[in-house]
């Protein structure tokens, strides 16, 4: 049984790596066409990366086997999340007698694909009636003040600085006594 507004939809159960570096491969995908998500996926620099394009790729199976009268096109990333496993608890030998213990984390992975409305040609929009028609401005033309306008040069940065004490008008101190 798919989610409400799922076409495609898989669940990647017991990946062999922690959940925190699933999670910066998948946020690269989410919200995006799927097209998009593969190449993406393709030229990414990490290990999990390959699993989660298989995923992906068998979401997109599973959507055309759902509907198949889908357009590929239209498909994207609507649902994309990783939920930490299990862990593997093992111990690694330490000097002297001691052990270090070693958690081999693993995540699940879901991936959801869903269908984007096609836009419908619509009529450009008028302003509402009690809205004035303003003119728009020129290309090229600021609505800024003056002030702002005007690029900043260095006459003008030193204008806007606060004025500052001469100096050497107070003598530096040593430890904290006064100079003799």
């Amino acid at each position: 049984m798919l989610p409400a507004g799922l076409i495609g939809h898989v669940r990647l159960r017991y990946l062999g790596t922690s959940a925190q570096k699933a999670r910066l491969v998948v946020d690269l995908i989410r919200g995006r066409r799927v097209e998009e998500a593969i190449a993406t996926l393709r030229y990414t620099h990490k290990a999990v990366a390959r699993d989660i394009g298989r995923a992906l790729d068998s979401a997109l199976a599973n959507a055309r086997l759902k509907k198949p009268e889908v357009d590929v096109d239209r498909l994207f990333v609507k649902t994309a999340f990783v939920d930490g496993g299990p862990s593997l608890k093992r111990i690694r030998p330490a000097p002297m007698g001691r052990a270090f213990r070693v958690q081999k984390r693993m995540c699940h992975v879901t991936v959801g694909l869903g269908e984007a409305a096609l836009p419908h040609p619509q009529a450009p929009r008028r302003a509402p009636a009690g809205a004035s028609a303003a003119a728009p401005t020129p290309p090229g033309t600021s609505t800024a003040p003056e002030s702002e306008a005007r690029p900043r040069t260095p006459a003008r940065k030193a204008a806007d600085r606060p004025a500052r004490a001469a100096k050497g008008t107070q003598k530096a101190t040593r430890r904290g006594k006064a100079p003799k």
